[in-house]
Formats: structure tokens, sequence, C-alpha cells
């Protein structure tokens, strides 16, 4: 069986404890409220972001409709400004598109970073000062 990474042990993209993204609509491959990840997670949920309307439409374009809501399975739909875990390849192709939402470096685990430059990332960190 595969252990889970926990909040505890997960790290974020800058080498520290990884932060909660979101409980409010509640976050995560696991539901947890933290971008964690482990085997489990073919879509690699790493990145924490702050959706716009923008990257909503674009990732309705691809197939993947973020702001419909699911009640069958729990999901409440975003909005803009609602934060969430979203799949690391999704955000690059995102960034590629001029489409990428606004991350939170401190909620993003540091899987990521095989996927996505640091640099990229810290471009869009709405919590660097």
């Amino acid at each position: 069986m595969k252990e889970q990474r926990t909040t505890e042990k997960a790290l974020n993209v800058l080498g520290q404890p990884l932060e909660s993204c979101s409980h409010d609509p509640v976050t995560g491959f696991y539901r947890d409220g933290c971008c964690n990840t482990d085997y489990d997670d073919t879509g690699i949920h790493t990145v924490c972001v702050r959706v716009t309307a923008k990257f909503l439409a674009f990732s309705k374009a691809r197939g993947n409709d973020l702001s419909t809501p699911m009640p069958e399975f729990g999901f409440p739909g975003l909005q803009p400004g609602d934060q969430w875990c979203l799949c690391a390849g999704r955000w690059k192709e995102a960034l590629d598109a001029g489409a990428a939402p606004q991350v939170l470096l401190a909620a993003t685990h540091e899987e990521t970073l095989a996927i996505v430059a640091l640099a990229d990332l810290k471009r869009h960190a709405i919590d660097l000062s």
C-alpha cells in the first residue's frame, strides 16, 4: 500500500512545509484542503491557484469544465477568486496559452517543479513579498 504524503511531510516549491490551499471550496486530490500528492494522483494536482474567468473559460474550452457544479461528485463549481489545486500540466498549458491563473507558492507542492519551472510560478505568484 502506498503512503499518502501528508501536509506534515510535504514541502512546497520554496522548500518549506506545504500550506493549505482552500477549504471553501474544499480542494486537493484527497479533498483535504491541500495540494498533496502521491502515486495515485496521476493528474498531479499540485498547483494552488486563484482561478480567473479567463482561466475557467480556457479550461472549459480544453474539455475540463471547472465552473459548472456537479453535486453528484460534491463539486460546487468554481468561480473567479476561488482557490483550487490544479493539475501541474494544465497550469503549464494555460501558461503557454497566456491564461495561467495566479499561484500561491506556499501552498503549491514541490512535485510541481517536475513539470513547471519555479521562475514561471514566481512570475504568477500572489504570495511573494
